[in-house]
Order: C-alpha cells, then structure tokens, then sequence
C-alpha cells in the first residue's frame, strides 16, 4: 500500500499543511508569474517536505520551465523527481507526468485542440498506474465558474486508452474535488480556491500495490 498526497495550483501559497504520506505529488502551477525567484521558493518549499519521494510537474503559470527549463530544472531539490513528458517507477507504482493544457490565453504550456495535444497524450505509456497532467481531461472536474466544460478531449481519449488507476491534475480551480469514472480515480487537486485563497485541503488516497484493488481516498475532495 502506498499513500500519495496530492497537491496543485499552490501559485506561491506554500505556508500550507501538507498530510503526511509516501508521496507527495504536485501537479503544476507553483508559481504566480513564473519567475525565478518564485521557482526557487517553490522548489525550497517541496525540498523541505518530509515524505520519502516527491514528485511534481509544471503547469501555465510556470513560464520559467518554458523559457529556460534548465536553468529552472535546478530551482527544484535533487529530492523532488520532475516530470516532463517522461515516466517514473517508485516502488512498484508507474507514474508520467506531462504539462500540457488546450490554449489558455498567453500563458505556458499551451498547445492547440487536435493534432497538437493529442501527440503529446500519445506519449502516455499503457501500463502507466499514476497520470499527473496540469489540466483536466474533457467533462471530469473541468467546468468552471462560467459553467464551461474546458477539459482536453484529446486527453480523455488518451485516458480510455491507457486506463491509469489515478489521473491527478489542478489547473480549473473551481473543479478541485474527486470523481470515479470507468475504473479511475480523477483527481482534481487545486490548492487555491477560484480566488486564489489556498484553503483546498491536500487530497490523500491510499493505493493498493495489488492493481486489481481500487484506490481509496483517505481524506480532502
């Protein structure tokens, strides 16, 4: 059994209270205006984490990781694994993590509906257990204020392919919660409320190392 806590969309907010578990997992937007500084403030504040393995992505406020990902990639403690279109295995548990949302604005990471995101979801290995993305996949806490459903389809088509035990993302602050649809848990875990407020609890869930067990959610959602 592996306890994961979940995090996301903290935009510099880091005096928060983070449960404790196995691994704590970010999934982008750490940053307000993406500057280095910032970076660097968000990086301290995972390395002083207490939970044996860390993992984060970027999301669109992160515009440093986009500019000059090396330069930003060292703001980030040797303690935290950062995904970026690429994959890990932590104890058994396969994890890919990937920044990419449908274009927002002028902000980082976008990338056109279609052929654009749907290279990059064909990335996803099939055997992956753990899916971190920035945004939300198409009609799955993805509606926002305005009672839009702003989700990537493209994502969702990824996701029926792939079937990940867990997909975790951020980026529709109003979406943070948790659903179970068709075998996964979908975990929007947005730390900041749609007014930048950070007071959405961590979400916590416990996940099974035999995968024909289903994860159970521990607390926050």
């Amino acid at each position: 059994m592996t306890r994961l806590v979940f995090i996301s969309d903290t935009h510099g907010f880091h005096d928060i209270a983070v449960p404790a578990g196995d691994v704590l997992i970010h999934a982008g937007d750490g940053c307000s205006r993406g500057t280095l500084d910032e970076a660097q403030r968000w990086g301290a504040f995972l390395g002083a984490q207490p939970h044996r393995r860390k993992l984060a992505i970027v999301g669109n406020h992160d515009r440093i990781f986009e500019s000059d990902l090396e330069l930003a990639r060292q703001a980030l403690p040797a303690s935290v694994t950062f995904l970026h279109d690429s994959a890990c295995e932590l104890e058994g548990v396969r994890y890919w993590g990937a920044p990419w949302q449908p274009w927002f604005l002028s902000w980082a990471f976008n990338l056109q509906r279609g052929p654009e995101l749907a290279q990059k979801w064909a990335l996803i290995p099939n055997d992956t257990d753990v899916l971190v993305t920035h945004g939300p996949p198409l009609g799955i806490l993805d509606r926002t204020d305005g009672d839009l459903e702003v989700g990537c389809e493209d994502l969702l088509q990824a996701i029926q392919r792939v079937r990940p035990r867990i997909h975790a993302f951020g980026h529709i602050h109003e979406g943070y919660g948790v659903a179970e649809h068709e075998g996964t848990m979908f975990i929007n875990a947005s730390t900041c409320t749609l007014r930048y407020r950070p007071t959405n609890a961590p979400i916590v869930v416990d996940l099974p190392s035999d995968r024909a067990r289903p994860p159970l959610l521990i607390s926050g959602g």
